[in-house]
């Protein structure tokens, strides 16, 4: 059992023909993925990872939010599980590896376990979470959401795409409303393996990702009402024009940002003109702002710095203007020894690693508020993710499935 536990490594290659018979369920031309939530696309990788699951001998539940969890018995069936997983669903024009990588990885571990007549003492759980994406339902991550708390499942019910369609109605039209609570459970721990979705592990040649935890986010609206004027006869120092405000909010933003390196981020992301005619100065802007930053305090001073900005040059300009919270994701740190577990883990295998924060939320996000939680990240290729052409390689994605395979023995075993 020793030596077994010392040499054990997932099948890279099974793992990859996995993470491809998947990517051809909602297949796109470029070589991507769109597997929307709840679409017939969606049902069909879900119907795929359960057989998958079951065939490895796991049972499987479904909570009443859609949540799959494929559950391996341990030795203590009243031991707390540990959970492996991430999420099935893709952006539109998403690639092959974002999300499912971690729930391919957590099956590898259980199929691997099995391969090498491994028992744990704790049960180990595979989980697939529901609507991470958030592109076709708002808001992203309801699945895990829901779970931990964050989310009413009613709320969660109500939410609607594009069409007019309810999150509730496709549940049940795809079949994949099930009967058990949607509720936390007392998890013993949980990981979760994932893309970068970066270039910074790409760009210094370091294998694994230790993930310290998740930045914080503000989604801020900055409003500035003018007056819309004629873009010819009015003079320029009698013009209440909002871009006097918006051009210099622009800029200080970014600076705002790169004041707070390595980790301070702003992206302006829209911008909506109203009423967006080229010979007329515009009667209102609309702004939006995201600001990251893996401290609160630091976060929450760049907020401030950004408002008093817009009161100060909305003042000088003779613009009225507002600022609207669209969204809050606060900073968030995964558990001290789970990441230690992962370092260990990751120096024990001979692979190189690199502390590093989470620049994009994810379902750990909300498994961190009630259970510890930790995650692996791999390189993906030039950083892109959400893309078509993303891309990881197949030592990559078995490098990370091997630290998981072994940061889960030693959580199960503890």
């Amino acid at each position: 059992m020793q030596h077994s536990l010392l040499t054990a490594r997932i099948d890279a290659n099974r793992l990859w023909d996995s993470l491809m018979r998947m990517a051809e369920i909602g297949a796109t031309g470029r070589g991507g993925c769109n597997r929307q939530a709840l679409t017939d696309a969606d049902r069909a990788g879900r119907d795929l990872f359960v057989s998958w699951a079951r065939a490895a001998g796991c049972s499987v539940s479904i909570d009443q939010i859609g949540n799959l969890f494929a559950a391996r018995p341990g030795l203590d069936p009243q031991a707390e599980p540990v959970i492996l997983g991430s999420h099935l669903d893709t952006q539109p024009t998403g690639g092959r590896f974002d999300g499912v990588y971690g729930v391919m990885a957590g099956l590898e571990v259980v199929r691997t376990l099995n391969d090498l007549g491994i028992a744990t003492r704790r049960p180990i759980e595979v989980v697939a979470w529901t609507n991470e994406e958030g592109c076709r339902f708002a808001p992203a991550m309801l699945g895990s959401g829901v779970v931990a708390g964050a989310y009413d499942l009613q709320y969660a019910y109500s939410r609607t795409d594009s069409s007019g369609a309810s999150l509730g109605d496709e549940l049940k039209r795809i079949g994949y409303q099930g009967s058990a609570e949607a509720r936390a459970r007392s998890w013993r721990a949980v990981f979760e393996a994932h893309i970068e979705q970066g270039p910074i592990l790409e760009s210094s040649a370091t294998t694994i990702g230790v993930v310290t935890g998740i930045q914080g986010a503000y989604w801020l609206d900055v409003t500035l009402k003018g007056v819309a004027a004629h873009a010819g006869p009015t003079p320029m120092e009698m013009r209440r024009d909002p871009w006097r405000v918006a051009a210099p909010l622009i800029q200080l933003a970014f600076d705002i940002a790169a004041r707070r390196a390595p980790w301070g981020r702003a992206t302006i992301g829209n911008l909506k003109v109203s009423p967006g005619s080229r010979n007329t100065v515009p009667e209102q802007l609309i702004v939006s702002v995201d600001l990251r930053h893996p401290d609160r305090g630091t976060l929450a001073s760049m907020r401030s710095e950004l408002t008093a900005a817009v009161k100060e040059l909305a003042a000088t300009h003779q613009i009225d203007a507002s600022i609207e919270q669209v969204w809050f994701m606060p900073p968030t740190d995964f558990d001290r020894a789970l990441v230690e577990s992962i370092v260990r883990c990751a120096q024990e295998l001979n692979y190189s690693q690199k502390l590093m924060v989470s620049g994009a939320g994810h379902d750990s996000l909300h498994t961190a508020r009630v259970a510890p939680t930790a995650m692996i990240f791999v390189p993906c290729a030039g950083g892109l993710s959400h893309n078509e052409e993303e891309s990881a390689t197949p030592a990559d994605l078995a490098a990370g499935a091997n630290v998981l395979l072994h940061a889960a023995i030693r959580a199960a075993n503890d």
